[in-house]
């Protein structure tokens, strides 16, 4: 009778292991700098009719203004808000998170007695 003989191998060596985890914290980084590309890259849609308003009623939004609107639409997006009021110092818009469009504008003093339906959330800056 012959015997048999068992050898006993080590795991993998730690090297691989560690490649793995420089991988998984590469893609976790270009997943990041994709995420923050995108978010940077959000902008809000103005109908048609909401330009029109913007035109004729002057009213002047400053770029960080609009920055600002567009990441709180954005937010109240995620937090299932659809149709917003969004009511800033010089004016008052409704706009669709779900559509990320301003839908229409006015001048805030123009919001006095107004009564506004189909609005599931409001946004004050």
């Amino acid at each position: 009778m012959s015997r048999i003989s068992v050898q006993h191998l080590p795991l993998q060596p730690t090297i691989q292991t560690q490649k793995k985890s420089i991988a998984q914290t590469i893609e976790k980084q270009s997943f990041t700098n994709h995420l923050k590309e995108v978010s940077q890259n959000r902008k809000l849609k103005i109908s048609k009719h909401a330009n029109e308003r913007i035109i004729e009623r002057n009213i002047s939004i400053s770029e960080q203004e609009w920055q600002e609107l567009t990441d709180k639409v954005y937010e109240a997006r995620s937090k299932g808000v659809n149709q917003s009021l969004v009511l800033m110092d010089q004016a008052a818009l409704i706009v669709s998170a779900k559509n990320e469009t301003v839908i229409t504008a006015m001048e805030r003093s123009e919001t006095k007695n107004q009564l506004f339906t189909n609005i599931d959330g409001t946004i004050v800056l």
